[in-house]
Order: structure tokens, then C-alpha cells, then sequence
């Protein structure tokens, strides 16, 4: 592949949709499409604690599988944008809402075997890596096609349709795991509505992206040198405390108060599921006002959140009342959103048209490594107060590190057309 600028803000020669065809409001589609997934995905984190308490299942084993998700997602990301590039948006997300609906329909016999939930997680995570690729490129050249707008709002508008199915999923699934006759089965029908409902919208949303069936799906991906450096040494960086400080608040932290809540534990649960993913929506404002592109104003906010967040879940789990467990997740899904489009933000500005779902994607498998990050807690549950602190300490780290390079990395919205290539990956 040749050498590709870093300018995004600019059409490039396969984006074809114009604002006459993609009007302002086509992105609400993919949008809507994204939230869809992104519901499945999330869905499962409330339930976790029915699957403990009325299956009996272990601690470690639905950790696990709530893990497993990122095992299934990364093949998922790294394929799917790849296709996406070569084959157009549509023509990945389109398969991968089926897919979604299907992983919930491979959940609902859980109460015949635990297979079924490794087996149905598996698939969640497959279908989300192709649908949160192709469908976060699709946003931003919709945007950027329609209204010229910059990779900041693209970015913004990904994580917001993404956010909203993570909020509402898990929130929707625990009442119903709450209220109704077969939590098992019910909890998962309203996100395979959802899904098949969105298909139709996703198909008459205008392509950005045209197919070229002569470009190669394994070749190295090539930015210019600078921003090579950057995305090694600052978004990667970066990528995993995005879900790992979610998953910190979803997946492990309402556990600790579980024996103090009772039967009020697992609405606890889907509502601090709901609010964590809110404060990564309402910390937009804030991420949009400090965004500096050639300052690392929202690297340092976002990872300094994240801080916070994790030495507030180490107060929670040393003295586990249920408010310092609720303030713990909403500081540490603001994190989350600043941390997700920050990287974001740094993807599109680096990437061309040619290579944006690849390179999307690779951040997002960076990013989704944090999953891990419950599983491990659960396995050593005796120390994890400490854990907590010692995450906290590598998140200062990693704020110093990533602030310094992004100090002295040129803005890639500012490099010259013709700077060398470097290799970000070599597939």
C-alpha cells in the first residue's frame, strides 16, 4: 500500500457520499445500528450476578466469560476493518447486526449448561469488533461528507452511539432480570428486536466507502513515520484503560456489595451499569472544551479521571458501601468516555480513507485488552484493594508517559503530504 496522508478531514478519493446524498442526520442510522451491538455487548454485565446467584455459577467463571467477550472481539475488530476497507462499510455491519442478534439467542439456554454462555459471549464479541470498526469509520465519513465537520465531532457522535447501547442494554436487561418470569431467556429479547429492527436503516444509509476488491486485506499498513510514532507511543498506550476502566465499574465492582444489597443487588447493578456509561456521554462537553490538537490537554484529563476512579474502587473494595462503589463507576466511566474519544480523535486525525477501519480497528483491540481486567481481579479477590492502588499507580504512569511523547510528537493534522512511511503493523 502506498504511502497515505494524515489529513481525514478531507474526503478522500473513496468516499464518495456527498451532503446531498448523506444528509446531516445519515450518521443517526449507523448510529443507531452501533448502539444496537453495543447493547449486546453490555447486557450481560448486570446478569452476571443473576448467573451467580440463581445458576450458582463461580465467581471466576462469569468473570471469565464476561472476558471471553474481548477474545471473540479483537478477531472481530482486526478482520472487520480490514474488510470494511476493502469491501465497504455496509457489507461488514450489516452481517455483523445478525450476528449480534444470534449471540443473544446462543445465551438464552444457559440454564441447560454454562457452555452456552462462553459460546454466546464468543460470538457477542466477534459481531462487535466488525460492527464497532466498520461502523466508527462509517460515522466519521458520514459526518466529515455531510457537514465538513472535523475527526472531533466524528468521534464524539462513535462514542455516544456506542455509549447509549452500553447504557440502556445493561439497565433494560437487569430490570427484566429483576421482574420478569424467565430472566434467563426474557432479558435478551428486547436486544434482538433492536438489532433486526436496525438493519433496514443501515441499509439505506449511503456507503462512504467504495468497494475495491483488488486491495489487499494483509498488506503492511503504512502511516507516515511521525504518526507511527505516535500511535506506538501514545494511543496504545492509551487504548486498554479505556475498557479496562469500564470494566472495572461494570463487571467487578457492584460484586463487592453484593451480600450487603440482597435481593436489590442486581438492580443495583444494571443501575450502576446505566450510569457508568452515562458519565461517558455527559463528559463529552468537557472532552470537546480541553481537546487540544497540538497540546495533551485531553490525554492528561482523561487518564487523570481514570486515576481517580481506580483509587476510589480501591476505598470501595477496602470499605464496601454501596456509594463509593456508584461514585467509583461514575468517575471511572468518564474516564472511559474521555479515554475512548481521545483515542478515537488521535485515530482519525492519522488515518486516510484507505486505511481508516484498519487502523480504527487496532486501536479498539489495544483498547478492549482492559476487559481482562475483572477476571484478573476476581481471581486474586483477597488483595484487591492493593491491586486497585497498583493500577492506579501504573494509570499515573501512563498519564506521564503519554503526555510527555504527545509533548513532543508532531500533531498528525499537521504533517506535510509527503513525510516518510513507517509501518504501524505489519500484517
Amino acid at each position: 500500500m502506498s504511502c497515505s496522508t494524515s489529513h481525514t478531514s478531507q474526503e478522500g478519493p473513496r468516499g464518495e457520499a456527498r451532503s446531498s446524498g448523506a444528509g446531516g442526520r445519515a450518521w443517526l442510522a449507523i448510529a443507531l445500528g452501533v448502539a444496537a451491538v453495543g447493547w449486546g455487548a453490555n447486557q450481560f454485565a448486570p446478569l452476571l450476578l443473576m448467573y451467580r446467584s440463581e445458576l450458582g455459577v463461580p465467581t471466576t467463571t462469569v468473570e471469565a466469560t464476561y472476558a471471553l467477550y474481548a477474545v471473540g472481539l479483537i478477531p472481530g475488530l482486526l478482520l472487520g476493518g480490514p474488510f470494511s476497507d476493502r469491501y465497504g462499510r455496509r457489507r461488514v455491519l450489516v452481517p455483523a447486526l445478525v450476528v449480534s442478534a444470534l449471540a443473544s439467542g446462543l445465551l438464552m439456554p444457559a440454564r441447560s449448561g454454562t457452555g452456552w454462555l462462553f459460546v454466546g459471549r464468543l460470538v457477542a464479541g466477534a459481531a462487535s469488533g466488525a460492527a464497532f470498526s466498520s461502523g466508527t469509520a462509517w460515522i466519521k465519513e458520514l459526518t466529515v461528507s455531510a457537514s465538513g465537520r472535523d475527526e472531533h465531532t466524528g468521534a464524539r457522535r462513535a462514542t455516544i452511539g456506542m455509549t447509549t447501547g452500553f447504557a440502556v442494554g445493561p439497565l433494560v436487561a437487569g430490570l427484566l432480570a429483576q421482574a420478569a418470569p424467565d430472566p434467563v431467556v426474557i432479558s435478551y429479547v428486547p436486544h434482538v428486536v433492536l438489532t433486526l429492527a436496525a438493519v433496514p436503516f443501515v441499509l439505506r444509509t449511503p456507503e462512504t466507502h467504495k468497494a475495491d476488491e483488488d486491495a489487499p486485506l494483509w498488506s503492511r499498513l503504512r502511516l507516515p513515520e511521525e504518526s507511527s510514532r505516535r500511535f506506538w507511543t501514545v494511543v496504545a498506550p492509551l487504548a486498554p484503560w479505556v475498557f479496562g476502566a469500564s470494566a472495572i465499574a461494570l463487571a467487578y465492582l457492584p460484586g463487592l456489595v453484593l451480600d450487603r444489597l440482597g435481593d436489590d443487588a442486581l438492580m443495583f447493578s444494571a443501575v450502576v451499569t446505566m450510569l457508568t456509561m452515562v458519565a461517558g456521554i455527559v463528559v463529552q462537553p468537557l472532552a470537546r472544551r480541553v481537546s487540544r490538537p497540538d497540546k495533551p490537554y485531553l490525554i492528561a484529563t482523561a487518564l487523570g479521571i481514570v486515576v481517580v476512579g481506580l483509587v476510589l474502587g480501591a476505598v470501595a473494595a477496602a470499605d464496601a458501601h454501596w456509594w463509593i462503589v456508584g461514585v467509583a463507576a461514575l468517575v471511572l466511566g468518564a474516564g472511559y468516555g474521555c479515554c475512548l474519544v481521545c483515542g478515537l480523535m488521535e485515530v482519525q486525525r492519522m488515518a486516510s480513507t484507505e486505511n481508516l477501519g484498519r487502523l480504527t480497528a487496532i486501536f479498539q483491540a489495544f483498547a478492549y485488552l482492559g476487559f481482562g481486567a475483572p477476571y484478573l481481579l476476581a481471581l486474586v479477590e483477597h488483595t484487591v484493594s492493593e491491586l486497585l492502588l497498583l493500577a492506579a499507580l501504573l494509570a499515573v504512569l501512563t498519564l506521564a508517559w503519554t503526555t510527555y511523547r504527545a509533548s513532543h510528537s508532531p500533531n498528525p493534522g499537521k504533517q506535510p503530504a509527503k513525510a516518510a512511511c513507517g509501518s504501524v503493523v505489519r500484517r
